[in-house]
């Protein structure tokens, strides 16, 4: 009987061993899975992230392309005040030369003077505003700001506030 007892020991062990064993990978495939799950979520919420950046980013891009189209029509426009601003002077300088009683000389300099202070013959402030909106997920932006004839900035203002939902 002692040798019955001893084989129903070693069964019962081995049994036992073969239970803890199979509920050992049962826990480990539930561990498994449910960090498959992490994984997934956070993945899922990866590319939510991407999305919104590239949205972010698409956003900045066309509001930098609108700002630099701005910028060049602002220079077009100069560069066209300036060749209006030389014709008008020429017009003035041809008038003087056709009038007995004017000096050309004297009308070209009476010309620059008054466009110097700002004078009725086309004096054009020739100075450039910008506007930005940026809009994130968390903050909408302005910005404002002025360049002077020289190119300087002579104004810059910047509003941030809460994005309302």
């Amino acid at each position: 009987m002692d040798t019955e007892v001893i084989i129903a020991i070693v069964i019962g062990a081995l049994l036992l061993l073969a239970l803890l064993w199979f509920l050992g990978r049962a826990g480990r495939a539930r561990r498994h899975e449910t960090r498959r799950d992490e994984a997934r979520e956070i993945r899922r919420e990866a590319e939510v992230s991407t999305a919104q950046a590239d949205k972010t980013r698409a956003e900045a891009d066309a509001q930098a392309a609108e700002a630099r189209r701005q910028e060049a029509l602002a220079r077009e426009r100069q560069a066209s005040a300036e060749e209006q601003h030389r014709e008008a002077r020429e017009r003035h300088i041809e008038a003087a030369k056709k009038d007995p009683d004017a000096d050309p000389d004297e009308a070209a300099a009476e010309f620059d003077r008054r466009q110097a202070a700002g004078g009725t013959t086309g004096g054009t402030d020739q100075s450039v505003e910008h506007y930005e909106h940026t809009s994130e997920p968390g903050v909408e932006r302005e910005r404002r700001f002025e360049r002077n004839e020289e190119g300087e900035v002579v104004r810059d203002e910047q509003v941030e506030e809460p994005r309302r939902q």
